[in-house]
């Protein structure tokens, strides 16, 4: 940017604490005045050498002019995003053009000066990007922007630590002790650590989780459908790509460079082996904290990175960069977009375009993420359905399931299967949906776009999953008791009558051996699931639900008998089982299709509790369904239509279960929503803590506690009510003392925390003539 237009550039200003305030100002009158605004630093660090490369600042820039300076920086213009400010100066001031996926951002830092006699007041929040190269860019490929930048040269990044340090007088100064030393540190720890503590982390980490063979039997279907399993399996692999897409941009990409990095060393395996448990850099078990860095990630190459021509060399490789922390938007919506910005773009949408914008089954994207189109302006926002975003992967997984359809012989089975592969056509799902509904088969299939957890954003985007699987008939036909009684148990929800639903259709109940999971089936596995999430289904149609009974056996198993045996006080350890654990997870997800869905806000507006709830949607649902399931079982016990017998054992064993969900962290909708109730319930006095660390049951009160929250979570549903929703979360989704000391004593016994599957199914099926 030149002198001129830098003075006629324009910012936003910003409050002390860094929100945009809906004003912007020329800059020169913002440094005059001091207000606060923004602005991008970008590093470049070169791996092979250890070296920052360093720019020279113009002798007529307006602050620090002559000193050795960041390897590109500039403000971040009014209406413009931090990462397109970061991409534009590096090409304006070096002349260097990279991809959005180079840029990492490590913190924030607020830099606070006054320098030019006090006419130049710096309250600068500044987003610091790292941008990780293999080798150095030649100094002779650089186009340096003469206003700006008067010379360029790498510097190690130890010597220029200690000379900011010292504070030489010919590099613009930084706190490396204080703020600023974020960048030092975040170098040091990725090249500087010990391998042998990193091959020892990631041991305990990967020691979480137990190894189970889960088998399946096959051997009584029929041609066809054993035909139409193999093509629906294969199906699901291809679907498990879009998963790590969304995910993140590149993450496709670090799952091929960590295989094929495999083999080079005992870290490197163990990279790859808990990559397979959480497909992504972000460990589950650890509040989605990376347990990898970008230096670990793949290396990339930008051929015409740069606008000068250097003989032989073959252009910039980077490193795919990735968050230390999970974003949650994932990659749903751009990096570099936040709520104020997405929900002031929405106002400006139709009624029809609002509904797309908020769906299941669309992306957000910039215009710069899209081909032959330029970089936008804030708010310059578009629309993108999964059938044209992710179009490659389900066009073959639609090819692949109508060949399905073509093989089954069980009418359900082709009907879904034909429908599913329309849906991902033409984005539309509620045909499949329904088909899914109605399926009557012995192989099962559930495949498809569905749960928004990993929306954290807004809690509204689907991801990709599929969970394949063998019906039980006998456990199946047990189980018809739980969908008879749902509009009987739904008049007699403890809430107010005004938001209880009528018609409420009984859902139907599938047992089934699961044979093959992908997409998101990340870190702990699930044991049921109640579909789909379409409100218009469930409001019409009901929802239907799927167990896993041998997932649940295998959990109970190795999981929640170990748990009990550390956890619960001595005299009622035996009565926790797997009936009863079994029969809790059949009625929670019977509890997804009671209670509030489609509701009236407080300003008349007709809506849905997900998009009221947004973000702590999926944690307040989980808990409601999980309360609410305790509440009924109780229920059904006093009609008679439960054995008398699980009137103990099933608090109990939803106790025991309390610390198997926590342990996934409470950044994960079932762990935060499972220490919201038992935090209410221990506080309550339905459970009582022991003072060697154990717990029990108040069977005198715990029912009325159970009673109770479930009134509580009920009302903030019904009524959308989200700040009461964020004030429950915040007193009681907690890691509180008593749970620390439990979680310590499971590690002292090395209980692990959930279940690692393999699949016995894929040796035994031809999937070979599948692939591609």
């Amino acid at each position: 940017m030149g002198e001129e237009e830098s003075l006629a550039e324009s910012l936003d200003v910003l409050s002390p604490d860094g929100i945009r305030s809906g004003r912007s100002k020329l800059r020169h009158l913002v440094h005059a005045d001091g207000d606060y605004h923004g602005a991008v630093h970008v590093w470049i660090y070169v791996e092979s050498t250890g070296e920052l490369l360093l720019q020279k600042r113009a002798d007529r820039k307006d602050s620090w002019p002559g000193l050795w300076d960041i390897s590109s920086a500039g403000h971040i213009s009014a209406g413009d995003t931090s990462l397109i400010t970061a991409r534009r100066e590096l090409q304006e001031e070096l002349g260097i053009t990279l991809p959005s996926e180079a840029f990492e951002l490590l913190f924030v830092y607020l830099q606070q000066c006054v320098i030019n006699d006090e006419k130049f007041i710096n309250n600068e929040y500044n987003d610091v990007y790292l941008v990780t190269l293999v080798e150095p860019i030649p100094l002779d490929a650089f186009s340096l922007q003469e206003s700006e930048v008067s010379a360029v040269k790498y510097i190690g990044w130890k010597e220029y630590a200690e000379l900011l340090r010292k504070e030489d007088a010919g590099y613009v100064p930084y706190e490396v002790d204080g703020g600023y030393g974020e960048l030092f540190s975040a170098i040091q720890k990725r090249y500087g650590l010990d391998q042998n503590a990193r091959v020892g982390a990631l041991q305990n980490q990967l020691g979480r989780y137990i190894p189970v063979t889960v088998k399946g039997e096959i051997t009584g279907l029929s041609k066809g459908d054993a035909l139409a399993l193999s093509y629906t399996i294969h199906a699901a692999k291809v679907l498990d790509h879009i998963f790590l897409e969304q995910e993140w941009r590149t993450n496709p990409a670090l799952k091929l460079w960590l295989e094929k990095q495999a083999e080079k060393s005992e870290l490197d395996r163990l990279k790859f082996a808990y990559y397979l448990i959480n497909k992504s850099p972000w460990s589950v078990l650890d509040e989605n904290c990376a347990y990898l860095t970008t230096s670990d990630s793949a290396v990339q190459l930008a051929k015409n990175a740069a606008q000068k021509d250097v003989p032989s060399w073959a252009g910039v490789q980077y490193k795919a960069a990735f968050p230390v922390s999970k974003s949650p938007g994932a990659n749903f919506y751009p990096r570099d977009m936040d709520k104020e910005e997405f929900n002031q773009w929405k106002a400006t949408l139709s009624k029809e375009e609002q509904d797309s914008a908020t769906g299941f089954f669309t992306v957000i994207r910039r215009p710069e993420d899209l081909p032959d189109e330029k970089v936008g302006k804030l708010h310059h926002l578009k629309i993108v359905p999964y059938s044209e975003e992710y179009s490659l992967f389900l066009t073959k997984a639609a090819d692949l399931l109508h060949k399905a359809g073509d093989a089954a012989d069980t009418p359900s089975l082709r009907r879904l299967l034909k429908a599913k592969a329309n849906a991902f056509l033409t984005n539309d799902y509620y045909d499949s949906d329904i088909a899914w509904m109605e399926l009557d088969s012995p192989v099962d299939v559930t495949i498809g776009p569905y749960e928004t957890y990993t929306d954290a954003l807004f809690g509204y985007k689907a991801t990709f999953e599929a969970f394949i699987g063998i019906r039980d008939d006998e456990a199946t036909s047990q189980l018809a008791l739980f969908s008879k009684h749902l509009q009987e148990l739904e008049d007699n929800l403890p809430m107010a009558s005004e938001y209880k639903s009528k018609g409420v259709s009984a859902s139907p109940i599938r047992v089934i051996r699961l044979l093959f999971n992908s997409g998101d089936v990340k870190g702990p596995q699930t044991v049921a699931f109640n579909l789909p999430n379409d409100d218009r289904i469930v409001k019409e149609r009901g929802s239907a639900m799927v167990m896993l009974k041998n997932i649940s056996q295998a959990k109970f198993d190795y999981i929640l008998l170990p748990i009990a045996k550390v956890c619960i006080e001595s005299s009622q350890r035996e009565n926790a089982d797997f009936e009863s654990f079994f029969t809790h997870t059949i009625c929670h997800e019977c509890c997804h299709g009671i209670g509030p869905h489609g509701i009236i806000t407080s300003d008349g507006r007709e809506s849905t509790v997900r998009l009221e709830l947004q973000e702590v949607y999926s944690a307040i649902e989980e808990a409601k369904a999980d309360i609410v399931g305790l509440w009924a079982l109780h229920f059904l016990l006093d009609k008679g239509l439960l054995p008398k017998r699980l009137e103990k054992t099933m608090y109990v064993s939803f106790l025991a279960g309390c610390f198997r969900s926590i342990r996934f962290g409470l950044k994960e909708a079932h762990g935060k929503g499972q220490a919201l109730q038992f935090n209410w319930i221990l506080e309550k006095g339905g459970f009582v803590s022991h003072e060697n660390g154990s717990f029990s049951v108040d069977y005198s009160r715990v029912r009325e506690c159970v009673e109770d929250l479930s009134r509580v979570i009920l009302k903030i549903e019904a009524t959308g009510d989200k700040a009461a929703a964020q004030a429950l979360l915040r007193k009681y989704a907690i890691l509180t003392p008593q749970l620390q000391r439990a979680f310590s004593h499971l590690e002292d016994v090395q209980v692990p925390v959930d279940i690692a599957p393999s699949f016995e199914v894929l040796n035994e099926l031809n999937l070979g003539a599948f692939e591609s």
